[in-house]
């Protein structure tokens, strides 16, 4: 088929997805395209993401939001990290912090300089040498322009949507309310050339882009892509969420407490706290998790909980033929890490970047492909890390996850670091030298040996330099306000009425 300039650009799917990818293309390319999303009211979104990464700032800027109106209109609150609870064994606790610990050179992560510290004696936790580690621990938040903090956002993603949605109309972007019916290809290339509404209208595009969630409308029930399945080193496929009433204290990170057969999530927003347990069917029925996570609740619930049953995976082809598929439709790892928005915002951007004007797609879709399923890979490998370094025996979940095989991109990053604290950041990952330190030493996996780096300081000075670094940290931490008192400050969120 003769190719043709791409112009006409179809979202099928609203909800997070949708409104991220129509908010991003009518900001950075609205003037040369038409952009038309498909949605209806009828077709609920899972709309639980309400954790994310510090790459969420990055994307809002490029979309030239406003960060307090963003932050009131979505009921935000700040986010330092996620805390993790009996992960490794019962009565563990561990926290993962955005910010980098202490201060690394070109030689060797700061943790080395820790190893030495600790072996001979000194040096205390090594969550006491990252700002936003101890911040968080307190309680407490605030911006400044001498201080920088790296941090993200709890938020309501159904509101996120919303809001995006409002940015995105004035632009140009046209919205159409209704069911997909079927999807019409043409008959030489495969390519889809237009969606048939339950309506009859039919809604053509020279490139389409699926939000239609865990289905895959386009992806893969209509062009077959194929799904690669990841359940036996990610076994949860079940998730309960549900929200509580707001509580005193905003606590400014995500609590991930492992349970029987999962773990339950924790996340305090302005006006409600978000609250779920992701588990696996094959250890734990729906029942059993159901009463584990209504015992575990602080607050009264404000409905039911939801069931939402899913795959841990990834699409074979994130881009096939003219189809893009964005968010759920893509794959999903498991929320654990909160990447679920991340990896729309990612997608998006790299196809703003990529994107076809001429209408040629097999180079190009060809490169989205690896970029996806390596970025996908990296994510999964430290979710997997998680559960493959526990030590617990006591359900038979835990005692399956801490005997799985893993990957083996994964085990050589464990023995690297069982063998000699070493710990890297490639090109393509998206976890930092101190998330993988973090999480690594949080489950009990300390190395055998070290770089040999602070040596050359000498016990003496390597005490004073860690002195000093701790006592600055404590001292900024000190003059901070409590996370509450600094969003009643700066973004308080409009009181409204809170609906599953």
């Amino acid at each position: 088929m003769q190719t043709r300039p791409v112009k006409r650009v179809v979202i099928a799917g609203g909800g997070t997805a949708g409104w991220t990818a129509a908010a991003a293309l009518a900001q950075q390319l609205g003037p040369l395209l038409d952009i038309t999303l498909v949605e209806s009211e009828e077709i609920g979104t899972v709309g639980v993401g309400e954790s994310t990464i510090p790459t969420i700032r990055t994307f809002n800027a490029l979309l030239g939001l406003d960060e307090r109106e963003f932050m009131r209109e979505t009921q935000a609150s700040f986010k330092l990290g996620i805390a993790f609870e009996n992960w490794a064994r019962l009565g563990d606790r561990y926290f993962h912090a955005f910010g980098e610990i202490g201060r690394s050179t070109w030689m060797g992560g700061f943790h080395n300089m820790w190893l030495m510290a600790k072996a001979a004696g000194f040096g205390g936790d090594i969550g006491e040498y990252c700002f936003e580690h101890q911040a968080a621990e307190a309680g407490k938040f605030a911006l400044s322009e001498t201080v920088p903090i790296n941090f993200s956002f709890h938020l309501d993603a159904s509101l996120y949507a919303r809001f995006l949605r409002a940015k995105s109309e004035p632009k140009g972007v046209k919205r159409i309310e209704g069911k997909i019916a079927r999807v019409e290809q043409d008959p030489e290339s495969g390519h889809v050339t237009a969606l048939m509404l339950e309506s009859g209208q039919r809604v053509e595009g020279d490139l389409f882009i699926d939000c239609t969630g865990f289905r895959g409308l386009l992806i893969e029930q209509t062009l077959k892509a194929g799904y690669e399945d990841w359940r036996h080193w990610l076994p949860t496929d079940s998730a309960l969420a549900v929200q509580t009433g707001s509580t005193e204290r905003i606590l400014p990170y995500t609590r991930a407490i492992a349970r029987t057969a999962g773990w339950q999530w924790r996340i305090p927003l302005q006006s409600r706290v978000g609250n779920g347990l992701v588990f696996c069917s094959a250890h734990q029925s729906e029942e059993q998790a159901r009463t584990e996570l209504l015992a575990n609740l602080e607050g009264a619930p404000l409905f039911d909980p939801r069931l939402i049953r899913y795959v841990t995976g990834r699409r074979r082809k994130s881009w096939g033929k003219n189809v893009i598929a964005l968010g759920l439709s893509s794959g999903f790892v498991e929320p654990l890490e909160s990447t679920s928005i991340h990896l729309i915002q990612i997608g998006v951007t790299r196809l703003i970047k990529m994107f076809p004007f001429a209408g040629d797609f097999e180079a190009l879709s060809a490169r989205y492909n690896e970029h996806a399923r390596v970025e996908f890979e990296r994510i999964r490998d430290f979710i997997i890390l998680h559960y493959k370094l526990t030590e617990r025996d006591d359900t038979s979940f835990w005692r399956a996850c801490r005997d799985m095989e893993i990957p083996d991109s994964l085990v050589e990053r464990i023995a690297l670091f069982r063998e000699s604290g070493y710990a890297y950041q490639g090109p393509e990952d998206l976890f930092t030298v101190s998330s993988w330190v973090f999480v690594m030493i949080g489950q009990r996996l300390m190395p055998k040996q070290h770089h040999h780096m602070g040596a050359m300081l000498g016990d003496q000075r390597l005490r004073r330099a860690l002195d000093s670094l701790k006592g600055s940290i404590a001292q900024g931490v000190t003059s901070m306000p409590r996370h509450k008192d600094f969003l009643r400050q700066y973004c308080p969120a409009p009181q409204s009425e809170t609906a599953p």
